[in-house]
């Protein structure tokens, strides 16, 4: 009996430690240079599963087939998104987007769509040459982002916020 005594704190503290990671907040390690340079391979990030707001520029972590990708935010639902000779529009105004000068022209049209529609998102990664995002992808439902990411704990130089 005294040995359960000395071994529950710690089968407590493994259960918030899985509880937390479940829910609440666990690292990921940036797989690629589709987010460059914003996000380098090998990062790691700190992703919060429990913030569900997304907005345009929100950095977030999806899965697509069985992976998971890092992207960021580009049009939310009911908006359109263009990039016509190297600038990000968003529902006819153009937008500061400082990866859109490497983007190739777009409509949302060529992927069948007029607006985005309820619960999907269009991402595309910072690198823009060197992404499989929206453009290729498709758009992604909410169902299938896992969170945002705003914060690099790896490599220890570089430690703070993303955005």
């Amino acid at each position: 009996m005294e040995w359960i005594k000395k071994i529950l704190p710690y089968i407590g503290i493994i259960i918030i430690v899985v509880l937390i990671r479940t829910f609440i907040i666990t690292p990921v390690r940036v797989d690629g240079e589709s987010m460059y340079p914003t996000l380098k391979n090998n990062d790691i990030i700190m992703l919060k599963k429990y913030d569900k707001k997304y907005q345009y520029g929100d950095i977030v972590i999806l899965k697509y087939r069985n992976t998971r990708l890092v992207k960021r935010i580009i049009g939310v639902p009911k908006d359109h998104v263009k990039v016509k000779n190297k600038k990000l529009y968003i529902n006819g105004k153009k937008v500061n987007d400082p990866y859109s000068n490497i983007t190739n022209d777009f409509l949302l049209e060529d992927f069948g769509y007029s607006k985005i529609p309820d619960d999907y998102y269009f991402v595309m990664g910072d690198n823009r040459t060197n992404s499989a995002d929206s453009r290729a992808i498709g758009l992604i439902k909410k169902s299938d982002i896992l969170g945002i990411t705003n914060f690099r704990i790896f490599p220890f130089n570089h430690i703070g916020t993303t955005k």
